[in-house]
């Protein structure tokens, strides 16, 4: 039997060579170019090609793993774990343009290179696909399960672009609540994670407990992820996640350490009231931040979210090297700042 650490690296091969199967379809003239965006995009083609540009892909890896965890064959789950990464990498395409982000993964992103229709465009290609990809489960199972399976995408992808949507709309308002940025995240990032897990289970023909309990696992996780992400979105080292740390402050995200750090009425949220923050503010707003004990708290939150996914996980009972990978996979995502 595997341990964790070689089944987790049996997936990625397996994975990676789903996805390269997939995108290589459209490598046809006259479209060369139209693959050559998403191959690049995939972290697959031109400069700073290679592993930190193709991500870590761990929504498919969550997938993966909670079906062999459940007694699946991980292999015929190939389809649905393709599917959800090219929904996440449609996602990021997207958000990139909205946001204006010009880098991802240290790497100039699509619509830099290539313009603003071309990335929307890249990113209409990567939507479609996700969902012809989805439907070749069909190659395994009934026409139900590949049914609910293409249901469960789809209706991630609504919630994707509803929380992308309060994402948008937030940065015109000076200041939000707690439970308006717990919706936005459950739509913009735990929905993905939740339909990852939740994925898993169906394809491996566990009961709905159990499945709600794999359901509920992903998304404490994704909870878990945003808020991570959004400390080092502030305190994060730019060299690692290849994007600017001072891109949240600058374009006014109420992100969790904003939205504490307004509540808690310092120096942070008397300047912050004062209107746009200028870039040679960013620092020192991040110390008085920190100051005020806003990094400490925020990883105090996702700390309980990652021991919330941990008791959900517990209760849907995986076994076997993919039950250990899951575990270590939940603990190192919420360690990614220490």
């Amino acid at each position: 039997m595997d341990t964790p650490d070689v089944l987790v690296h049996t997936l990625r091969e397996a994975l990676e060579a789903e996805l390269r199967r997939e995108i290589n379809a459209y490598h046809v003239a006259p479209y060369e170019l139209y693959y050559e965006m998403l191959a690049y995009h995939m972290g697959w083609m031109g400069e700073g090609a290679g592993a930190k540009a193709t991500g870590k892909r761990i929504r498919p890896l969550i997938l993966l793993l909670c079906t062999a965890a459940s007694g699946g064959d991980w292999q015929k789950a190939l389809p649905a774990a393709a599917a959800v990464e090219f929904v996440h990498n449609f996602s990021l395409v997207h958000d990139d343009i909205e946001d204006r982000s010009e880098y991802r993964r240290g790497r100039p992103t699509i619509w830099a290179k290539w313009g603003i229709p071309q990335g929307i465009n890249a990113g209409d290609a990567l939507f479609t696909i996700s969902h012809l990809t989805i439907h070749r489960l069909a190659e395994f199972f009934s026409p139900d399960l590949v049914l609910q399976a293409a249901q469960i995408l789809l209706q991630t992808c609504l919630q994707l672009t509803q929380g992308q949507f309060l994402d948008i709309s937030y940065e015109s308002r000076a200041e939000i609540s707690l439970e308006e940025y717990q919706v936005m995240i459950e739509g913009k990032t735990a929905a993905l994670f939740a339909a990852c897990a939740h994925l898993g289970s169906l394809i491996a023909n566990c009961d709905p407990v159990r499945q709600h309990h794999f359901r509920e696992f992903g998304r404490a996780l994704g909870l878990a992820f945003q808020i991570i992400d959004d400390l080092l979105g502030i305190w994060g080292d730019e060299a690692t996640i290849g994007k600017s740390t001072s891109s949240d402050l600058l374009s006014g995200k109420k992100t969790y350490p904003v939205i504490l750090g307004l509540q808690s009425n310092g120096a942070f949220a008397k300047r912050w009231r004062k209107g746009k923050i200028q870039p040679e503010e960013v620092l020192t707003l991040a110390q008085e931040l920190e100051e005020e004990g806003i990094r400490a708290a925020t990883q105090a939150e996702a700390t309980r979210l990652t021991q919330l996914a941990l008791a959900e996980l517990s209760a849907a009972q995986p076994s076997g090297p993919a039950a250990e990978a899951l575990s270590s996979l939940t603990r190192q995502m919420s360690q990614r700042v220490q």
